[in-house]
C-alpha cells in the first residue's frame, strides 16, 4: 500500500472539487508562477529550466484560448490578448529577455485579478439569492 504526499493529496482535490471559474483562476495563478521560475532561471542562466517553465505557461495561455466562448465578442478581445501573450512568451523564451516577462506576467496579474473579482461578485450575488456555491 501505498501513501499519497498528502500536499499532491490537497492538490487533486481542489482540482477536481474545484468550478469552472476556480479552475480558470488556478490556470492564471500557474501561469504566473512559471512566468516567475522561468525568469529566475534566465537570470541565472539555467537555459533548460528557462525554457521549461516558459513552456508551461505557454501551455496555460493555450488552454484558455481553448476555453474561450468565440460567440461573445469579448472572448474574441480575450483571444487576441492570449494571442499576443503567447507571441511574447516565445519572444521572450529566445531572446533571453526577462522585461518581455515582466510585461506579461503584469498582463496575467491583471486578468487574475479581475477574475478574483469576478468570482467574488457571483459568490455573492449566489449568497444574497439564497443559493448555494
Amino acid at each position: 500500500m501505498s501513501l499519497q504526499n498528502p500536499y499532491q493529496a490537497y492538490q487533486n482535490n481542489s482540482v477536481n472539487t474545484a468550478s469552472p471559474g476556480e479552475l480558470t483562476l488556478m490556470l492564471y495563478n500557474g501561469c504566473i508562477k512559471f512566468i516567475h521560475q522561468a525568469k529566475v532561471a534566465m537570470e541565472n542562466r539555467q537555459i533548460e529550466f528557462k525554457n521549461i517553465n516558459l513552456q508551461k505557461a505557454q501551455n496555460i495561455i493555450q488552454e484558455l484560448m481553448v476555453t474561450l466562448d468565440m460567440k461573445l465578442e469579448v472572448s474574441k478581445n480575450m483571444m487576441s490578448l492570449y494571442d499576443y501573450m503567447n507571441r511574447r512568451l516565445i519572444e521572450a523564451n529566445i531572446k533571453n529577455d526577462t522585461s518581455i516577462l515582466d510585461e506579461i506576467e503584469a498582463l496575467v496579474t491583471e486578468f487574475r485579478d479581475t477574475w478574483k473579482q469576478v468570482i467574488q461578485v457571483n459568490r455573492q450575488k449566489q449568497f444574497s439569492q439564497g443559493g448555494s456555491v
